[in-house]
């Protein structure tokens, strides 16, 4: 038996200088990052942020997906536990509230060499200097593009009326409500859909979570990208040039000529992972991390199954 868990290295710049967040647990007498085990019903990414905000009172935005860490604990179960990065902000941090207790005695910042020296177990250390090497290439703040399938439809064999307004299954309207806390572990500030249907209720419950408007862009649907896909090139490559981190709701047909321009931004041995990605099932989503900049490269890639 395998015990899923999720953590989160949670960093800052102070004056230039690194600092992580670290925990000390008076149960073990270790130091180490936030982290805990999967609930019922959760997927890793929501197990992350919500470790996070258990064990430090902060609230984050989950960044580049790291390491998986696979150890043994007692009785020779094995245990994984899946890290991401998050620059934490100073927003972010006069809004904590943290109480020590039973589980976290102390919550503290450390700049890299004393956390380094800190951190009780290697394979923390082994994480934590990837993620100051990371940082070295620039590599470690990113933005995130969320490449999203819409959730389970329709079939198109019981569907009589026009193809735009083919509906989501009941299972599907159930998978777009699920996706809202997923989506929210990455908080996308801008989000792109398709206008047909079963995109905008897959993407409206997160649309009404966030706040934010959904944009509507024809060449997202079947349609638009088989007549000009390279239109559907155009719209990926708006949103590479943005700022903000994003998220693409579109169809399976139109996946391909979505993640082609992140497959020519990506290294070697991320482009078939990124091109595989074409087979994404209803309500699943992939995450492309590019660095900041004008020009910006695809330095991680990972998928969200709900």
């Amino acid at each position: 038996m395998t015990i899923y868990a999720a953590g989160v290295v949670c960093w800052r710049e102070v004056g230039g200088k690194l600092e992580f967040l670290l925990v000390h647990r008076e149960k073990y007498n270790d130091w180490g990052f936030a982290k805990g085990k999967l609930d019922p019903g959760e997927v890793l990414p929501e197990t992350a942020v919500r470790e996070v905000m258990e064990e430090t009172g902060i609230k984050v935005r989950l960044g580049r997906k790291l390491s998986v860490i696979e150890y043994q604990v007692d009785k020779g179960e094995n245990k994984e536990v899946h890290y991401w990065a998050s620059k934490v902000t100073q927003k972010a941090i006069n809004k904590q509230k943290f109480t020590p207790n039973q589980e976290i005695a102390k919550v503290e910042w450390h700049g890299a060499k004393e956390a380094l020296s800190l951190l009780s177990y290697e394979h923390d250390r082994d994480l934590l200097e990837n993620v100051i090497l990371l940082h070295k290439k620039k590599e470690l703040e990113t933005r995130a593009l969320i490449i999203l399938r819409h959730a389970t439809a329709t079939p198109r064999s019981d569907w009589k009326g026009e193809e735009a307004k083919r509906p989501l299954l009941p299972e599907g309207i159930a998978e777009a409500k699920r996706l809202v806390p997923i989506l929210a572990a990455y908080s996308p500030k801008r989000l792109v859909s398709s206008p047909w249907k079963r995109c905008q209720t897959t993407i409206a419950p997160y649309g009404k979570f966030c706040k934010r408007t959904v944009i509507e862009r024809h060449h997202l649907t079947e349609l638009g990208n088989a007549k000009r896909p390279k239109r559907t090139f155009d719209v990926v490559n708006d949103l590479l040039g943005d700022s903000r981190s994003a998220l693409i709701c579109s169809h399976r047909p139109a996946l391909p000529s979505i993640l082609n321009p992140l497959a020519s931004r990506a290294p070697k041995e991320l482009q078939g992972e990124i091109t595989a990605a074409a087979t994404l099932k209803p309500g699943d989503f992939a995450v492309a991390r590019l660095t900041l900049g004008k020009k910006p490269k695809v330095v991680g890639f990972e998928l969200v199954s709900i």
